[in-house]
């Protein structure tokens, strides 16, 4: 069978429209190589076609400094992983048999001789970047062209025009999408001794990216540009300072926070990624259990009072409070926000953005807000004394808040409100329900694994499972699907108390939270492990992502076999 017939076949096979198969168009490739199920059965048709290998790279030994050997820029523009070398070649992979140009130029210049092993594209992209590191064609462009590296203490002048030159730019670029594509919430640039480490935060964890191993020599132009990007001052350089970015990548717009931070060995930076949508979130969305998601309802036609949602940072607290208001986003109801930053910008909604510069905070934006005739108001965050009294006095003339605070569970917010200077009287009378909240993250469903750990029949008693319901855990190597994490996205479990008259006595008699925990238990609050038992049920979520982000006075006596991702 020809070439053209073969690859004529297939595409009938596969139910594709008949196309010109003269020759291996553009268009034709990226129809194909746009679907991964349909890649693979090619390159496995081609290889045992043409009698070649066909390598899937899930578990690849590949050797670093045989990667070192060949031009970077050569080996990424034509999508090319040098796998070993033999005695008289080196077998490469490649997704392209019949694009042919990359290995001549290879040849050309290194007086090589190849064996071509098929693998897929997106597999060779992951392991060449895994290998170098992130950037390493823009490094190595750097490392060649007529830029002198900045040093440790470079001219200011030079630094300015070194963040500025092109291969930086795209560096800082690619470290930026490359977060975004991968849901990253946070972007870690962190400078020591001997190296200088990018970390991205998914789902709620931190893992290391790849870099070159001299990205310690570029660390002040990197900042350097990021610091410009950010519009902050790049000669500061003993202060803390933070800015923000402007982000739109594939039509979605993103805001990124900045923070940079002097440490020992060079400026770190944080850079918070807050993805800006206009897509408005409903109270289904957030896929409370039924029951709360009942009393939640209920609490959204009060006409007056404060709703609090607690949790510490990144566990999606502004996204549950989004949700609740667009519950209550009508025409009849005026409702105003006041955030740092505005995270979402909905329709019908007036939202305010907190800016520390031109003095306008919290207290004073609830002040002017009061005079603005509201009917639902949303502090962002109650973060000191003068914002907690000014919310109280809006709940008892009124108004309807919403408001977040940082406590490990719902009843702690109670006596956190009253050690920031809210009378007892003034919290139990308008405090009207507390969420506790925490994300866990979802197994990846490609992957995930029935669990091995023999204390899971422990567990199911202590949250009160059945013994058929079966647990499953995360996969050790994970897949492509995950980015070989074993996990793909993170859910929210809930605490939600409501007060009664007999908790707001409690309250008038300053009582511990301990002691308004044991009886908002005994009046039915499910706690955040027991909320986390629907998840375990589902097979969504594993034990240890439970134990993980929750404390459960049961549940923590539990051994673990197996460390937290």
């Amino acid at each position: 069978m020809s070439n053209h017939l073969g690859l004529e076949y297939l595409l009938a096979q596969q139910k594709l429209s008949r196309l010109d198969l003269n020759h291996f168009s553009k268009s034709l490739e990226e129809k194909i190589y746009s679907n991964q199920e349909l890649e693979y059965t090619l390159l496995q048709w081609l290889a045992k076609e043409y009698r070649l290998k066909f390598d899937s790279l899930e578990n690849p030994h590949i050797e670093p400094q045989l990667l070192k050997s060949f031009p970077i820029k050569i080996l990424l523009k034509e999508k090319l992983l040098p796998l070993k070398k033999l005695e008289h070649h080196v077998e490469i992979a490649t997704s392209k048999l019949f694009r042919q140009d990359g290995i001549q130029q290879l040849t050309a210049l290194t007086g090589t001789k190849f064996k071509l092993v098929l693998a897929p594209e997106a597999h060779i992209e992951r392991e060449i970047k895994r290998s170098l590191g992130v950037g390493a064609d823009t490094l190595d462009e750097l490392r060649t062209d007529s830029l002198q590296i900045v040093d440790e203490q470079p001219d200011e002048g030079d630094l300015d025009r070194a963040a500025e030159d092109a291969s930086i730019i795209r560096f800082v670029n690619q470290v930026l999408c490359d977060g975004i594509e991968l849901r990253a919430t946070d972007i870690h640039f962190e400078p020591f001794e001997n190296e200088f480490r990018i970390r991205y935060r998914i789902d709620g964890v931190l893992r290391a990216v790849p870099v070159p191993e001299d990205l310690r020599h570029y660390q002040a132009a990197i900042v350097s540009r990021i610091k410009i990007l950010s519009q902050l001052d790049i000669a500061e350089k003993r202060l803390p300072q933070d800015g923000r970015i402007k982000l739109k990548l594939k039509g979605e717009q993103a805001d990124v926070r900045v923070s940079v931070i002097p440490m020992l060995a060079g400026e770190a930076l944080v850079l918070r990624l807050l993805r800006q949508s206009s897509q408005s979130l409903r109270l289904s969305d957030i896929k409370m259990g039924s029951n709360d998601e009942a009393k939640m309802r209920r609490l959204l036609g009060l006409p007056h009072g404060i709703i609090l949602v607690t949790g510490p940072t990144g566990s999606g607290k502004t996204t549950t409070l989004y949700a609740t208001l667009a519950e209550i986003n009508d025409q009849y109801r005026k409702i105003i926000t006041i955030e740092d930053p505005v995270e979402y910008n909905i329709t019908g909604i007036n939202q305010i953005q907190v800016s520390e510069k031109t003095g306008l905070t919290f207290a004073r934006g609830l002040r002017s807000i009061l005079r603005h005739d509201p009917d639902v108001i949303l502090i962002g965050e109650i973060r000191d004394s003068e914002t907690a009294k000014i919310a109280v006095q809006a709940s008892l003339t009124g108004h309807l808040v919403f408001s977040t605070l940082h406590t490990n569970d719902a009843p702690s917010a109670i006596n956190r409100l009253i050690d920031m200077g809210v009378a007892p009287y003034l919290v139990a009378s308008s405090l009207e329900a507390v969420i506790a909240q925490r994300l866990v993250r979802l197994l990846c469903q490609h992957c995930k694994q029935p669990d091995s750990n023999p204390h899971s029949a422990f567990a199911k008693q202590i949250l009160n499972l059945n013994q058929e319901d079966h647990l499953y855990q995360a996969s050790i190597e994970g897949c492509d699907h995950c980015f070989k994490t074993g996990y793909q996205g993170r859910q929210a479990v809930f605490e939600l108390l409501q007060l009664d008259d007999e908790l707001r006595q409690k309250i008038l008699e300053q009582s511990s939270a301990s002691a308004l925990r044991q009886l908002s238990k005994g009046k039915g609050l499910i706690s955040l492990a027991e909320d986390g038992r629907r998840l375990l049920k589902m097979g969504m979520t594993s034990l240890e992502e439970l134990l993980r982000v929750t404390r459960d006075d049961g549940l923590s006596t539990l051994p673990s076999d197996q460390p937290s991702a």
